[in-house]
């Protein structure tokens, strides 16, 4: 009998609660673009702004590309679950697109980097806000709609 072993990609002795920053990407399912309608993505920004409040993180950086999300996210206090916070702003989208679209929105997984103290938000910010530019999509990040932050004026970075 042949069993697969799903791949951990968290971290095995860290809970993912408390004050901490995270670089988190997730993709679309089957790598679809599905962000690139501006009142569809505007629904997915206000969605990640209720889900934050409510979850406890702030958001420093966001950027909707077509097929993926880049956030850059830290929890207000000790109770701010990045985990649970993903998973409900994930299953939320997700049930509205396929109720919608009658199509899976997500991968299963995501992709998160823990920063570290000595990692400059503004630094992983500008990053974040640079992959549209890296693409080819514009030529400068100000000329892309679908990113931003919560946090600060982009604009002033």
């Amino acid at each position: 009998m042949d069993i697969k072993y799903k791949k951990r990609i968290r971290l095995k002795h860290f809970d993912y609660k408390g004050s901490y920053r995270y670089f988190v990407t997730l993709c679309t399912y089957n790598k679809k673009p599905v962000f690139a309608n501006k009142s569809k993505v505007s629904w997915f920004i206000n969605v990640l702004r209720k889900q934050s409040k409510t979850s406890g993180f702030r958001i420093w950086a966001y950027c909707f590309m077509p097929d993926h999300l880049h956030l850059l996210i830290e929890g207000v206090d000790s109770d701010s679950d990045m985990k649970k916070f993903i998973s409900s702003y994930k299953q939320r989208t997700g049930f509205y697109y396929k109720k919608e679209t009658g199509l899976r929105l997500w991968q299963i997984n995501y992709y998160e980097h823990v920063l570290r103290r000595e990692e400059e938000t503004t630094t992983v910010a500008g990053y974040i806000f640079a992959n549209p530019v890296r693409k080819g999509i514009v030529e400068d990040f100000a000329q892309y709609e679908f990113l931003g932050s919560f946090e600060f004026d982009i604009n002033k970075t």
